[in-house]
């Protein structure tokens, strides 16, 4: 479980995340395990949000070509399609539907989403690959509606992108039992 939030004040452009790592419903003390859960690609800041398997494959896939170009939503939309097709021709351990019978739907579910932040922007990758800019802030995980409720609350009033994304952890991190441990950021200028 995770929270990750991307807030873009002026030319910059912040994503934060936290570092626990549950284990169902365990989770380490972040003294003995801290999870780095955004990825550094090329020019672009990638944070995951669902199975803690996904760091692994992605660092794994990208450790097997050249960074990216990942500047639209058609670039982002492509880097994933490639992606979905790596999940199935090379990591077997892949399914491609959840198994809850109430969604379903005529679309391949990752079962995850991602926040990716680049000099281009703020891009929400959903579990069925779609790609969504955002101009100001957005937020992903199981904190995601606290940490977007802190944003929507303080984005006008507050001036600072790492200001409000630490904040907006905090929230998530303070009301959901599976966000916590530290906060790290990565800045881009947009």
């Amino acid at each position: 479980m995770t929270i990750a939030v991307a807030v873009r004040k002026g030319s910059e452009i912040v994503l934060a995340a936290d570092t626990q790592n549950n284990f169902g419903q365990n989770r380490a003390p972040i003294a003995n395990h801290r999870t780095q859960k955004i990825l550094t690609v090329g020019a672009n800041h990638l944070a995951t949000s669902g199975w803690g398997l996904y760091a692994n494959i992605l660092t794994d896939f990208l450790a097997r070509r050249r960074a990216p170009k990942l500047d639209t939503e058609r670039d982002v939309f492509r880097f994933f399609q490639a992606f979905w097709k790596v999940l199935h021709e090379q990591y077997s351990l892949v399914n491609d539907q959840c198994q809850n019978e109430e969604d379903r739907s005529p679309f391949g579910d990752l079962d995850a989403s991602f926040l990716l932040v680049n000099p281009g922007g703020i891009f929400f990758v959903s579990s069925d690959t779609s790609v969504t800019e955002f101009q100001q802030y957005y937020a992903v995980g199981s904190g995601a509606e606290f940490a977007l409720g802190a944003l929507h609350a303080l984005y006008d009033v507050e001036p600072d992108a790492q200001t409000l994304a630490r904040r907006a952890c905090a929230a998530a991190m303070a009301f959901n039992v599976y966000c916590g441990g530290e906060v790290d950021l990565c800045r881009v200028t947009a």
